[in-house]
């Protein structure tokens, strides 16, 4: 059965009122089992375990400790187009905003990755729009070779692709593919994604098993904050995870939640989480799943990421930028997103070393083999 059958099984309503429906002695009992379950995690995100953050901050903090060490690696986001054929109303590229389209040529692209490498940035995530036609597969293997060049990391946040494509990927040298289901609410997704392909939710869907197929090492899953309810989210992104641990056991995961950010034409964020609250949500899964790695990324500031990833954070982006050509020429009108987090790499970096972390600028070197 494919997680997609899965998730069609699934009642939304009824898994929202069982994450509202524990005890704090069940939050207690969770808060001490060695490994947790999925009713145990319903529990530790829970409003019953708020009044227990500092508890379980603590222990997720110690598993990270025990898993990572004292490490936190660094990449920057790297966007190569904002083209996109996709109706989407929180985001700055949809099809339908009035703003100067661009996609980037091999020589801007060199001209970006020596400004990023220039910032001591070893690790880049590739970012694009969504749009088949001019920025799809053929434009991807053009690229890939050059920016293989300049970094030991090569990450993937593009539309989904089919599994013969990220074949072709892998052999290109991309090591990771993040592909974040937003909200898997259907009601909610189909309310925010208008137009385009990004429509059809059950493409999106099983986008990460086409991935793990492709024997892609790492998976990275995620969640928009503030299109849905968060806890029931969290619930389901956790069951996706699970099925694809079982399926797909030789590749890494990782986790990111970002919170919806102001762009152009962006709506008023309906389903708000508090600090408190994207707190309790890192932490409990750091408790569920103590090997995943979690990213945040600079839509957070610089006082909560300071605050938080020493507790359960394994990657951070540091002065990125989420416009094509914004590191080396910075245009104007281009964001996909208003980040929140201006510091440099070093200066977050001089941050993270003081608080007794190590940042990590280079994960591998490509002839020690992946």
């Amino acid at each position: 059965m494919s997680f997609n059958t899965q998730w069609q099984q699934q009642d939304w309503f009824e898994l929202q009122l069982q994450s509202r429906n524990f005890s704090t002695a069940q939050v207690h009992t969770a808060l001490h089992k060695p490994r947790l379950t999925l009713s145990d995690l319903q529990a530790l995100l829970s409003p019953a375990a708020l009044p227990l953050l500092p508890v379980l901050a603590t222990k997720a903090q110690q598993l990270t400790r025990q898993r990572f060490g004292h490490s936190v690696q660094f990449y920057a986001p790297l966007y190569l187009s904002n083209l996109c054929a996709n109706e989407c109303t929180y985001c700055g590229f949809s099809l339908s905003q009035k703003v100067k389209r661009r996609t980037l040529n091999l020589a801007e692209i060199e001209q970006e990755c020596r400004a990023v490498k220039a910032l001591g940035i070893d690790q880049v995530l590739l970012v694009t729009g969504e749009h088949e036609r001019k920025v799809g597969i053929d434009y991807f293997c053009d690229v890939l070779p050059l920016v293989r060049r300049y970094f030991s990391s090569v990450q993937l946040e593009v539309q989904p692709l089919s599994s013969a494509e990220y074949v072709r990927l892998k052999h290109l040298g991309v090591d990771a593919v993040m592909l974040y289901q937003e909200t898997y609410n259907a009601a909610a997704y189909q309310q925010y994604h208008l137009k385009g392909k990004k429509s059809d939710i059950h493409w999106r869907l099983d986008a990460p098993d086409r991935v793990g197929q492709a024997g892609i090492d790492k998976i990275g899953l995620g969640i928009l904050l503030g299109l849905s309810d968060w806890r029931t989210d969290a619930i389901m992104l956790a069951q996706h995870l699970q099925y694809l641990q079982k399926h797909y056991w030789q590749c890494r995961f990782s986790l990111s939640v970002p919170r919806i950010r102001p762009c152009s034409g962006g709506n008023e964020v309906v389903n708000p989480i508090s600090d408190k609250e994207l707190i309790q949500l890192i932490c409990a899964f750091r408790l569920f799943a103590p090997e995943l790695e979690i990213s945040l990324s600079t839509r957070e500031s610089a006082i909560f990421r300071q605050h938080v990833v020493p507790l359960a954070i394994t990657s951070v982006s540091a002065g990125s930028k989420t416009q094509p050509g914004g590191y080396s020429v910075e245009p104007q009108n281009l964001e996909q997103f208003s980040i929140d987090d201006n510091r440099a790499p070093a200066e977050v970096a001089k941050a993270l070393m003081q608080q007794g972390l190590q940042p990590v600028w280079k994960d591998w070197d490509s002839f020690l083999g992946r």
